[in-house]
């Protein structure tokens, strides 16, 4: 029989190392080709490992908690003869099945329905193993023993803790190392960058009424929902070819000033919080950004976001608004020199024009690097970026 090893993927230079989160199959057990056979995390993305063969998991070396490294040996797949394989998966249906076969008359089944009894869990002790009715009676009755048991342990366990207060428990859980780098990050934005924070307010009614307008006609024809965070986008790139010191790092002694736009955006997943890249957004449509999105999302509900997805980036925009945030000073990801802060629109009263109306309001923030950025520069930003946002037509127009 050969064995094929299960290999840890090749990273890329800038990660290091990885830890395994857990195994989803189990030793001796039956696996097919691009099965999901773990998961492991990296400082930068949760990592999925497929199977490369069909076979059987016949060793597992690296456990959940233990730290590998790229190309390293994670376990060995057995390789069956094609008939062999056959009769294994022939025999676990057949056991299956056999399980799932109920032996017994239709009143003694009645009364399995009635209780809800996992009939798989009663001894059969009539004539070729078919379940009677003082089997499945004696299953209630044990069960209403145990209950009036439990009833009664419960009760005692509640005086029990109400007596013994210190007794109170806590869990430790080790950190993963994708929250340990970013720990680090802010850690590291906080102690090594001169941050200070600028705010402005938006007035959302165009946009508001723009999305309002041609929100079921964009995701009819584009198939995907038209958002606020796509304006801000679009917006965001517009303003930073005026100034295009925000659209920079500082390395060493030198400033690196991007020819290019990538936007690093916060979105909500069903695993977290994560900030995909938007690579060369100055060439982007709002359509283009909007299915960019999406698909961050998806893959990022389904685990299959890769490390190149996660990387790089150039500015940053953090949309607290959809958790209800009014107002934040968001921290800057380094080696990035800014980070945009969007917040919750609300509805509120303004002046125009000598008379007071009520308009959609949004408060947003650009925390930035004072070392490279002037407070100047970056109130000229934001108050460019006011004026595009309330004016969405000066993109086209490019003024």
């Amino acid at each position: 029989m050969n064995e094929v090893d299960i290999l840890a993927p090749e990273f890329p230079e800038s990660v290091s190392n990885a830890q395994i989160i857990s195994w989803h199959k189990n030793i001796r057990e039956y696996v097919k080709r691009d099965d999901v056979l773990l998961d492991i995390e990296t400082d930068k993305v949760i990592l999925e490992v497929p199977a490369l063969t069909d076979g059987i998991l016949t060793s597992i070396i690296m456990k959940p908690g233990e730290v590998v490294y790229s190309k390293q040996i994670l376990g060995k797949i057995t390789l069956q003869k094609e008939e062999k394989l056959k009769k294994i998966v022939k025999e676990k249906n057949e056991s299956v099945k056999k399980e799932k076969e109920l032996e017994a008359s239709p009143s003694v089944r009645k009364l399995i329905k009635q209780h809800g009894i996992d009939h798989t869990l009663i001894i059969a002790t009539g004539k070729k193993g078919r379940l009677n009715r003082d089997d499945v009676l004696n299953i209630i009755k044990k069960d209403k023993v145990e209950n009036s048991i439990n009833c009664i342990r419960g009760e005692e366990e509640n005086i029990k803790n109400k007596q013994s207060y210190e007794k109170r428990r806590a869990e430790r859980i080790k950190m993963s190392p994708l929250k340990m780098k970013m720990s680090e990050r802010l850690l590291f934005s906080q102690r090594n960058m001169v941050t200070s924070t600028t705010f402005n307010e938006v007035n959302m009614k165009n946009i508001l009424n723009l999305r309002e307008k041609y929100k079921y006609e964009f995701e009819e024809k584009h198939k995907t929902k038209l958002g606020l965070t796509s304006f801000f986008i679009k917006a965001v790139a517009e303003s930073l070819k005026s100034f295009p010191v925000i659209n920079s790092s500082i390395d060493q002694d030198s400033i690196i000033y991007y020819k290019y736009v990538d936007i690093s955006v916060a979105v909500a997943t069903k695993r977290g919080l994560i900030t995909p890249v938007l690579k060369n957004v100055e060439e982007m449509s709002i359509v283009d950004i909007e299915k960019k999105i999406k698909n961050f999302i998806l893959k990022g509900n389904t685990g299959k976001l890769s490390i190149n997805d996660l990387t790089g980036g150039n500015f940053t925009i953090s949309n607290g608004g959809v958790f209800g945030s009014l107002m934040s000073i968001p921290i800057i990801n380094p080696p990035q020199t800014a980070i945009l802060g969007m917040h919750n629109v609300i509805k509120r009263a303004m002046v125009v024009e000598n008379s007071i109306i009520i308009l959609p309001m949004m408060y947003i923030s650009l925390s930035y690097d004072h070392r490279i950025i002037d407070g100047k520069t970056s109130i000229q930003f934001l108050s460019r970026l006011k004026e595009i946002l309330e004016d969405f037509s000066r993109i086209l127009l490019h003024v």
